[in-house]
């Protein structure tokens, strides 16, 4: 399986390097006026993520898009502190996760894991659920407005076709998605992936990343 074929399967939402300046954009009333709508490739990829207000576990206060995401390649999931059943496997996964990528995560690579139970989920919480994990530099815990993060969660794809599922947040807490934002390259996978693979597909999304050989990382 190539690149392409792997980033199609893992539900990446644009899988071409951005080189273009801009691309062209038709809306309904461009094409009654015969008039073509331009959208730069800055504004596509600012258009694309909601650059909400967030807070992180540190206390400090972010943009989402401009602070968290832009120019930054990232592994983003979804949980909550009082999650029982999943929240604790993803987050001691991505540990190891962290493990792997080793000083890159806080310099070139950056987590992010935000709370779908806002109201609970302070600042001081989410600190005390990332000093409990032991987690490293690089990797914030976030939490926000309610319906920002109900925002965030559906254009980032964290969706069930399920009406009903949708609404229960368990369903949101098994993927983690990560991407190179300026590449527009995204994929995702289960969150209780191998590490070893989570870390190397992440890899394999930059220019010159070489396709995961999953037989050695095996042995």
């Amino acid at each position: 399986m190539n690149k392409r074929d792997f980033l199609k399967k893992m539900g990446a939402t644009s899988l071409g390097v951005a080189t273009a300046a801009a691309i062209p954009v038709v809306a309904d009333a461009a094409k009654k006026a015969g008039k073509t709508t331009v959208v730069s490739n800055v504004d596509r990829r600012r258009n694309r993520i909601p650059n909400i207000p967030l807070m992180t576990h540190e206390g400090e206060a972010v943009m989402f898009y401009d602070d968290l995401v832009k120019d930054k390649t990232v592994m983003i999931n979804f949980m909550y502190v009082g999650c029982a059943d999943s929240c604790p496997g993803t987050t001691q996964n991505l540990k190891k996760v962290q493990k792997e990528l080793g000083d890159r995560v806080g310099k070139d690579i950056f987590m992010y894991s935000i709370s779908l139970d806002s109201e609970h989920d302070t600042p001081e919480l989410l600190k005390s659920y990332a000093e409990l994990f032991k987690t490293k530099p690089g990797w914030k815990f976030l939490t926000g407005k309610k319906e920002d993060i109900e925002r965030l969660r559906r254009s980032l794809g964290f969706v069930n076709d399920n009406p009903e599922l949708d609404k229960d947040r368990t369903q949101h807490t098994g993927m983690v998605k990560f991407g190179i934002e300026s590449l527009e390259r995204w994929g995702s996978a289960p969150s209780m992936t191998n590490p070893k693979y989570l870390a190397e597909y992440v890899r394999w999304l930059e220019p010159n990343g070489k396709k995961p050989n999953l037989a050695e990382l095996m042995g």
